[in-house]
């Protein structure tokens, strides 16, 4: 495989909602080609002509992907031209499903955007915790530990972040907490329960191929001490350590996607409630 192979992909997801069906599925698209990174950017509660064009020309600079959950067919037929006129590659997430309903149906849609999540308790509660997971995401914020549902431990690269948005919609309030020699963990790890908190690691050889395929993708040598063995089992033994301590649940992520252990988090945590 070639370098430009790994390098990060850019995808808009487009929808007149707020996109959230769109980006779960883009999600589960892109975990199966880990390492590879997506940068996921949503234009959502799209209305007009107007706003499509603004995607799109951003889209083509970047060499982007679109993909749309556009509901309203002129919205649809719209984006569709502008992309073909730029050359921009784009994926109908449901209009084709939409125009076979309504032919084995004899119906028309509704046509109404947003149904798929009517503003209730449940859905207000994953709003939540998306913000949570976004707020309290690599120890920005530490105060958000004792707060969580779920605290995830790890060195760099172990898929706290995509686990924390991922189990944040489903509903979890996720904090992730990176791992390394030179940083003191946060207090709050100690005071917490220790079946709140869910470690994460990773085989050495595998963790070295994931962080110099990302210094590629970043434009910097592969030879960055980041990405050296022996800077990577150092890390991984502090990890090993501190998890340790906290008495915590470890899960080895070498090989898995991130739709995989967060089956395995849910799990357990399903189990110790």
């Amino acid at each position: 495989m070639t370098a430009a192979a790994h390098s990060d992909v850019i995808i808009y997801v487009v929808s007149d909602s707020a996109g959230d069906t769109g980006e779960l599925v883009v999600r589960a698209a892109v975990a199966q080609f880990h390492p590879i990174h997506a940068d996921i950017r949503r234009a959502p509660f799209i209305q007009d002509e107007p706003a499509l064009e603004r995607v799109v020309e951003q889209a083509k600079e970047q060499g982007a992907i679109i993909l749309y959950t556009l509901v309203l067919p002129q919205l649809r037929s719209g984006l569709a031209r502008l992309a073909a006129e730029k050359g921009v590659v784009t994926i109908d997430l449901l209009g084709s499903l939409v125009s076979s309903l309504e032919e084995k149906t004899g119906r028309k849609s509704r046509q109404e955007p947003g149904l798929n999540h009517a503003l209730d308790e449940d859905y207000f509660r994953k709003v939540e915790a998306v913000e949570f997971a976004v707020k309290y995401d690599d120890m920005r914020d530490t105060t958000g530990i004792l707060k969580a549902d779920i605290v995830l431990v790890g060195v760099s690269r172990t898929s706290k972040t995509p686990l924390s948005m991922y189990l944040a919609h489903k509903k979890f309030k996720v904090a992730n907490v990176p791992l390394m020699p030179e940083l003191k963990p946060p207090a709050e790890l100690f005071q917490l329960r220790k079946d709140k908190i869910i470690g994460l690691t990773i085989g050495v050889h595998y963790l070295n191929v994931i962080r110099k395929e990302r210094l590629k993708a970043l434009g910097l040598p592969d030879s960055a001490s980041y990405a050296t063995t022996s800077r990577i089992e150092q890390e991984l033994t502090y990890a090993g350590e501190i998890m340790d301590k906290l008495g915590c649940v470890v899960i080895d992520v070498s090989h898995k996607a991130v739709e995989e252990t967060a089956s395995l988090i849910m799990e357990y945590v399903t189990r110790r409630s």
